[in-house]
């Protein structure tokens, strides 16, 4: 197996990745009350709208920790 046949491996693998993730985070978005948390900021002037979801990254950033913690230990 060559480099170029690693890359692609690599590559795809992250693209699937990707499209799994997308779909996710698609469908919690349509999950009532996702991403509207007290503390995230909404700032809106004229036609200008700024979302800062500071509470929702910190949700997702535990449960991605909790997650990864999880299979971490699984695989060792």
């Amino acid at each position: 197996m060559n480099v170029w046949d690693s890359l692609a491996k690599l590559l795809i693998g992250f693209g699937v990745l990707m499209v799994l993730l997308g779909a996710l985070i698609w469908l919690l978005g349509r999950l009532p009350g996702v991403g509207h948390f007290p503390g995230d900021i909404v700032w809106r002037k004229g036609n200008v709208t700024v979302y800062i979801p500071l509470v929702s990254m910190i949700l997702v950033s535990i449960l991605l920790t909790v997650i990864l913690n999880l299979l971490a230990k699984l695989w060792k």
